[in-house]
């Protein structure tokens, strides 16, 4: 994908403070704020929380943890509110209703305020503890995705996250093996200059096309992945369905519209008008 109208300027930006801003030969990031949009997690919630903050304990100098509770119709911003009342480095964000995966992020990645960002889940899924795995590869690299190694999910639901990122991979021309995997360490400049409008579960997506439009580095680390085992799963809604394939639409649309953009090169020319 070649670069849209306003994203070369970061790319030029990233490839001169990427050098400036590398971390020393040390085993810690500077600062990091981890990312937990949350809906309706009260069972896993204050476990989450814990996990994060003992997680970027170990990997960071200093690091705080943002909740971002979507809307929940069940404790989870009231627990999270215990949390932040105790350990003033957790901070809990609010969105009065259920505006989506994506709008959670988005949330989160403008709110932060240390150097990096970890963007994951509050389903328990993942082991935060190998955060501290990211930390070198991060000195030379914009962006550590995460894949699972085995994903612990229903066997339809594996099937449709395959077809899913064979499709995403196709249509942006992405080479990331797990684009939804929810263990993502992005530098802060880099995401909160990122134009992201995705509301949905198509915003792991619209990150990574960005960001390569952008310029940045990217490496890939595999993770353990868990069986969810409290809470419920959403990604197989139809409604959220639906609305990653119109986001998807979208998003395909605007970066194809704007200026200076050429065909990729796995891309067929437009024809020409009649």
């Amino acid at each position: 994908m070649s670069a849209s109208a306003g994203e070369p300027g970061l790319g030029r930006r990233l490839s001169v403070v990427a050098d400036a801003s590398r971390m020393p030969p040390d085993t810690h990031l500077p600062s990091l704020s981890v990312v937990l949009p949350c809906h309706d997690e009260e069972q896993n919630v204050a476990e989450a929380i814990r996990q994060a903050a003992a997680a970027a304990a170990a990997a960071a100098d200093r690091f705080e943890v943002l909740v971002v509770d979507d809307g929940s119709a069940d404790a989870t911003r009231a627990i999270a509110a215990t949390a932040s009342s105790r350990d003033a480095r957790v901070r809990v964000l609010a969105h009065d209703t259920n505006r989506g995966y994506g709008a959670a992020l988005r949330t989160g990645i403008a709110a932060a305020r240390c150097d990096w960002i970890l963007l994951t889940d509050a389903d328990l899924q993942f082991d935060l503890s190998e955060l501290d795995r990211f930390v070198g590869p991060a000195r030379t690299h914009d962006v550590v995705v995460g894949y699972r190694l085995v994903r612990m999910d229903p066997l339809l639901r594996r099937v449709n996250a395959y077809a899913w990122n064979r499709l995403v991979g196709r249509v942006f021309d992405l080479d990331v093996r797990d684009v939804d995997c929810a263990f993502k360490l992005i530098r802060t400049d880099l995401a909160q200059r990122l134009r992201l409008t995705a509301d949905g579960a198509m915003i792991s997506t619209e990150l990574m096309a960005r960001a390569r439009l952008a310029g940045a580095s990217v490496v890939e680390l595999g993770v353990r992945h868990r069986a969810r085992v409290a809470g419920e799963q959403s990604g197989a809604d139809p409604a959220v369905v639906l609305g990653a394939f119109r986001e998807l639409h979208r998003i395909r649309a605007e970066l194809d519209a704007r200026p200076g953009r050429a065909p990729s090169p796995t891309e067929p020319p437009h024809p020409a008008a009649a």
